[in-house]
């Protein structure tokens, strides 16, 4: 039941993006069922991608997964950059690819230069957001000087979805 109402959504945002001339959508898998084995869940979260991406590969449409972090999103199946990468991996499409939230990532893992590296053929997209705090870059801990260098070396000429609040309040902010 679940797979049939996502593919039915998939089915909607095809007629969406059309009208927005939108060509990515994020897609967030839901939450562990920790009845359910995750080797399972994941073949399952597989299966689903699967078929999402042949209905959305003939309309060069890609949705990205974003891994989202333990402490603002408890119980997510979709945590981590090399768990993002491996489910990528294995529905191997075009349609399917990875949304690096660097945000999420600092908190959930840490290690954003060498996990960009190892999962870069997989990203299609970065969200850009400065923690603690999710404020805009450089007002935190991420070192942005250093992200923004590297991704621009590697030739990244694809999206920055700039995702965050304001540091500074009123017309400075």
């Amino acid at each position: 039941e679940s797979r049939d109402a996502f593919l039915a959504d998939i089915k909607n945002s095809v007629e969406v993006a059309k009208r927005c001339g939108a060509t990515w959508m994020t897609v967030v898998p839901g939450h562990v069922d920790l009845r359910l084995d995750i080797g399972y869940q994941t073949a399952n979260v597989v299966e689903s991608l699967k078929q999402a991406s042949a209905i959305l590969e003939p309309h060069n449409l890609v949705m990205v997964l974003e891994p989202l972090n333990f402490y603002n999103h408890p119980g997510l199946f979709l945590t981590k950059i090399p768990q993002a990468y491996e489910v990528c991996k294995a529905v191997d499409s075009p349609a399917c690819k990875i949304l690096d939230d660097l945000y999420h990532q600092q908190i959930q893992e840490g290690n954003l230069i060498p996990n960009i590296d190892l999962a870069w053929d997989e990203i299609g997209y970065f969200q850009i957001g400065d923690n603690p705090g999710r404020k805009e870059p450089t007002t935190g801990e991420i070192n942005y000087k250093n992200i923004f260098k590297h991704i621009y070396d590697k030739g990244f000429t694809g999206i920055l979805g700039m995702e965050h609040g304001n540091f500074h309040k009123g017309k400075e902010g």
